[in-house]
């Protein structure tokens, strides 16, 4: 029996695109593999790492999780969508400047989600933004630099002045031990 495909225009970080794929393709699939925007990332395709995470309608979903031919009208926002021309997004620039990413698998997801937190509330708690990146796993570090990170991109977009806490880039400074 052959493959039934779908044809859709799709609107992807604000451009306009017709995309043909198997009916039966995911966002994430059509996203990678029809699309050529390979920031979104494969994780465990079951909905519990938040890796392949994207902004539908402004909102985090999950795009293994949801069949592209159900995208019709829907706006669509990945990380590639995230740089503003040749500039930073705030976020992608606290996590450089912190060095909040360190394999990097997550980090699309986590972005993705943090631009949606962010656009609903500028000014986040810590719990807000533990809660808010809480469907996404990060094998690699602690979090604390992640969460700083999304602090930092707070203040940014909210016109305010940043920089890391010396402690974010070079450890806390050893006690003095005296002269032993």
């Amino acid at each position: 029996m052959a493959e039934r495909t779908t044809t859709l225009e799709l609107l992807i970080n604000g451009e306009s695109r017709v995309v043909a794929f198997p009916t039966h393709h995911t966002l994430l699939e059509v996203l990678r593999e029809e699309c050529g925007l390979t920031g979104t990332k494969h994780g465990c395709e079951l909905g519990e790492c938040g890796t392949c995470a994207v902004l539908v309608d402004g909102q985090p979903v999950l795009s293994c999780l949801v069949l592209a031919a159900q995208m019709s009208g829907r706006e669509i926002e990945t990380v590639e969508g995230l740089q503003e021309g040749n500039r930073l997004h705030p976020l992608q620039q606290t996590f450089a400047d912190l060095n909040a990413a360190q394999c990097g698998y997550c980090t699309p997801g986590i972005l993705m989600t943090a631009k949606a937190l962010l656009a609903d509330n500028a000014h986040p708690t810590r719990d807000d933004i533990r809660e808010a990146l809480s469907g996404t796993l990060c094998r690699c570090t602690g979090y604390h630099k992640i969460l700083q990170a999304v602090e930092g991109a707070a203040q940014l977009a909210a016109g305010e002045e940043w920089t890391p806490a010396a402690d974010s880039l070079h450890g806390a400074t050893p006690p003095d031990r005296g002269s032993e």
